[in-house]
């Protein structure tokens, strides 16, 4: 049986409550709240293992490459087949739907035109030395056979390992010496192939170059004031390195992100905080690039062949023309992650520049920020007739670095990519776009407010999609809302 209170009984409990809660309310006010999650990125960083000596293991002789890798398969049995099946092996990546196209393709270097040193396709030789391979010398390179793989260019510790024409090891390089060596990969590892990519230090990107082997952190925080190595960020699993570039593909998959260490919101500010959903961390935290080596933004093959003196920040004859710039302003355009492609055979734009790599992205997609870019202007050779851009044979045997014929390097290249020829080249305007992640300043260097608030600041917000500065009207959600102030500023 329940008793029920009497009318006494409840007086005492609610006077006892109220006593209570007198006593403790002030407590609950005055205790100190629980902080936000703090911005803790050391805890995402993977433990480096314990380097292994393995000057006993490996002790040699070893008369090519493909013998060291028969070697390092004895213990790392796994390690050949799951090499096989990475970007970096194979040079393109999973078959993907472009908007437009009928029917899947393939993204990569191995058939990717670019406006560099334009494409794989007939010039193996020269290209195929930044291959994690050796005796990539044409189409008919096995990439199922395990002993191809190189597996010194990602692992040698002792600075010595260079390769060569095809991507066998230099004659000079003492394979004992380097098989010793070996362990998990250093920064010179990485930028062995991309600092030097496109054929010579801070051509490509911008924000790779020779300078980040051991840098200050005025160049690179992570690297310069923490001590980061590439390996630190670009995780890898089975092989498979995390990391994205819209230089060779156009999805997501395995896109690498700050917010992968970073806290959403990682500042102490609110307004900060309210630019993340907008404005990618690279785009306050990269102010400038290309600090202390100047990075090629310019490259015109229409001026190759004069005999004028060569600079090789200025003119080279085999190559024509560029323009370098140190401290470079990126540009910036809203990202998704993807990008639109030009592959062989797709019709250029002969009126103005025909994007290569053109970045995804639209201001009102919450997927979409505004990132920072480098971008790559050229003047390559294309097909008068077909309106298609020509790769050409350049290295090797016969090719224009060899005979200086642009007709014959066209004519050799499309026997190659079995692009048809029309006997009629001209040089078209191109663009690529490089995204920029890394060289992130110190945050006392970061953009401040004015740099992009105050009149001249350093972002085009018409070409971004808005009417003025957004800060007068809430950011992204007032473009989303499409009413006024907007319609004001239309009118």
């Amino acid at each position: 049986m329940t008793t029920r209170p009497t009318r006494g009984r409840i007086r005492i409990l609610l006077g006892a409550g109220l006593v209570v809660g007198i006593l403790v309310l002030p407590l609950v006010l005055f205790l100190p709240r629980p902080e936000p999650p703090k911005d803790d990125p050391h805890r995402s960083l993977p433990k480096r293992l314990p380097h292994t000596d393995h000057r006993a293991l490996l002790p040699g002789p070893y008369p090519d490459g493909p013998s060291v890798t028969r070697a390092c398969l004895k213990c790392h049995e796994e390690a050949g087949r799951e090499v096989m099946r990475t970007a970096h092996w194979r040079w393109e990546g999973e078959p993907v739907r472009l908007p437009g196209r009928a029917d899947p393709v393939r993204i990569g270097k191995k058939t990717a035109i670019n406006n560099f040193c334009i494409g794989v396709q007939s010039n193996w030789s020269g290209c195929t030395s930044c291959h994690a391979g050796y005796g990539w010398e044409d189409e008919t390179f096995d990439f199922t056979n395990v002993e191809n793989i190189d597996c010194l260019v990602c692992h040698d510790r002792s600075g010595a390992y260079v390769k060569g024409e095809s991507g066998h090891p230099a004659p000079e390089v003492d394979l004992v010496e380097v098989a010793g060596s070996v362990g998990s990969p250093t920064r010179e590892n990485c930028g062995g192939c991309h600092f030097r990519g496109g054929g010579g230090d801070a051509v490509k990107h911008g924000d790779l170059d020779k300078s980040l082997r051991n840098p200050r952190e005025r160049i690179d925080v992570h690297m310069g004031r923490h001590e980061m190595v590439c390996a630190d960020c670009h995780k890898t699993k089975n092989h498979v390195i995390a990391g994205r570039s819209i230089s060779v593909s156009v999805d997501n998959a395995n896109r690498l992100l700050c917010t992968d260490c970073h806290a959403l919101e990682p500042h102490r500010d609110e307004r900060m905080n309210a630019h993340t959903s907008a404005i990618a961390c690279q785009t306050c935290h990269i102010p400038l690039v290309a600090i202390r080596e100047a990075t090629k933004v310019h490259w015109d093959w229409s001026a190759a062949g004069l005999d004028l003196e060569d600079d090789p920040h200025s003119y080279l004859k085999e190559k024509g023309r560029f323009v370098y710039e140190q401290l470079l302003t990126p540009e910036y355009f809203w990202f998704d992650g993807t990008a639109d492609r030009y592959l062989m055979g797709d019709r250029i734009d002969t009126a103005g520049a025909t994007p290569l790599n053109a970045p995804r992205g639209r201001p009102e997609d919450p997927h979409s920020a505004i990132w920072p870019f480098k971008v790559h202007t050229g003047r390559q050779i294309y097909d008068r007739e077909h309106l298609y851009l020509l790769v050409p044979k350049t290295a090797g045997e016969e090719g224009y670095w060899e005979s200086f014929d642009w007709d014959q390097a066209a004519r050799l290249g499309s026997e190659k990519t079995g692009l048809s020829y029309s006997g009629r080249y001209g040089f078209a305007q191109t663009e690529m776009y490089w995204p920029l992640t890394h060289m992130v300043a110190p945050k006392e260097k970061s953009l401040q407010c004015a740099d992009c608030h105050a009149p001249g600041g350093r972002l085009d917000w018409a070409a971004l999609g808005y009417p003025g500065d957004p800060i007068r009207w809430g950011g992204r959600k007032g473009l989303r809302a499409a009413g006024p102030p907007w319609e004001e500023e239309r009118r």
